[in-house]
């Protein structure tokens, strides 16, 4: 019998299709709610916290709008004075039942911010603290480990750029004038997100489950494995770091999820022939480049280097890479966790580990508010 795991991760394309056909006709609604707003704040702990990194990228790069992410302690423990005026303060939780959660979105919007919630579940007590809430269509999630509840956050964070940079919205898609009155700082427009590429996302999500058998020999090479670096850059950080929680906490594998920055800036030690590194890379865009010198860089150094995504230089420089999907770089976090996730799920059961139910784990984790 498959594990209740391995049955969600091939539940992702149709509860991606269900989320987009569900959020994609609130687009006008979330725009209009943003209207008045310059920077979006994202609220999460987990796996959530991953979904809203990849959010941040999407809004900063594609909508061009601030984002950045919120300590909810700030709120919850030091009950911080802001002023949030102009913040769309966005809170991401799968159950909507996570106190510290739910307490620092009803702070934001206490502070003065327009306030969404992105949850898997209706009437939840995150929805009603929110001006509007994007309720993902995963339906039930049994396996502890996030999977498709993951995923449909992603879609989420993506129908919340479509909306930010929409016609109309402040900055978004059109990029801003500096004080030379040329482009800001980088000088480039944001392309914002389209809902016929939003489209493409759950066929190539559908197509990367047909990577299951490589994600199983790779799982193989990993057993022994005492530590691992997982490493990504832009879009695909998000993917690295959901990759190494989930192996942390499924396969009780100290994973270390780090930028390619923040490795390079010192980390980078801990990587040797005892220390193998997962690296995580988008098959096109400025970051492949780096991360295609990266694994050389650590091959050269006596390190297995394995892959997932890239292209065949990326996949050339790893010892052994599982393949990406055919999406663009700013999509393709969708589908290059499904390798990450097929390969948890078979680690931990040639461990001899329930992927379905790791120790000390529940699926609504509190934390002190």
């Amino acid at each position: 019998m498959p594990s209740r795991m391995q049955v969600e991760i091939a539940e992702q394309p149709d509860a991606l299709r269900r989320t987009f056909e569900a959020l994609l006709p609130r687009v006008g609604e979330l725009a209009a709610l943003a209207r008045d707003t310059r920077q979006v704040l994202f609220i999460a702990r987990g796996s959530s916290d991953n979904a809203a990194v990849y959010g941040q990228y999407l809004c900063s790069v594609r909508a061009g709008r601030l984002a950045t992410m919120a300590s909810p302690s700030v709120a919850t423990a030091y009950r911080a004075g802001l002023d949030l005026r102009g913040v769309l303060a966005v809170a991401v939780s799968q159950s909507g039942a996570t106190e510290e959660i739910v307490a620092t979105l009803d702070w934001a919007r206490d502070c003065g911010a327009r306030c969404v919630a992105v949850t898997n579940a209706p009437d939840s007590p995150l929805a009603g603290v929110a001006d509007a809430t994007l309720l993902t269509q995963a339906g039930t999630e049994l396996a502890v480990p996030a999977t498709k509840t993951y995923t449909t956050e992603l879609a989420a964070m993506a129908v919340l750029a479509a909306a930010l940079s929409a016609p109309g919205s402040p900055r978004g898609g059109v990029g801003h004038q500096g004080r030379d009155g040329g482009m800001g700082p980088s000088g480039s427009r944001g392309d914002g997100v389209g809902v016929e590429e939003l489209q493409r996302v759950p066929e190539a999500v559908a197509a990367m489950l047909e990577v299951a058998p490589a994600a199983e020999a790779l799982a193989g090479r990993l057993t022994e494995v005492e530590t691992l670096v997982v490493s990504g850059r832009g879009f695909a950080y998000s993917t690295a770091l959901e990759l190494a929680l989930k192996l942390k906490e499924t396969c009780y594998l100290p994973a270390v999820g780090l930028s390619y920055a923040d490795l390079v800036h010192g980390p980078i030690a801990i990587v040797d022939a005892g220390t193998p590194a997962l690296l995580v890379a988008a098959g096109d865009g400025p970051m492949l480049p780096e991360m295609t010198r990266l694994a050389a860089t650590l091959a050269g150094r006596g390190a297995p280097v394995y892959g997932i995504g890239g292209d065949h230089g990326f996949a050339a420089a790893c010892r052994a890479a599982l393949p990406g999907p055919a999406l663009p770089e700013h999509l393709a976090p969708f589908a290059l966790i499904v390798p990450g996730q097929l390969l948890t799920e078979a680690l931990a059961r040639a461990k001899g580990i329930d992927p379905d139910a790791p120790r000390g784990l529940h699926k609504v984790t509190q934390t002190d508010t």
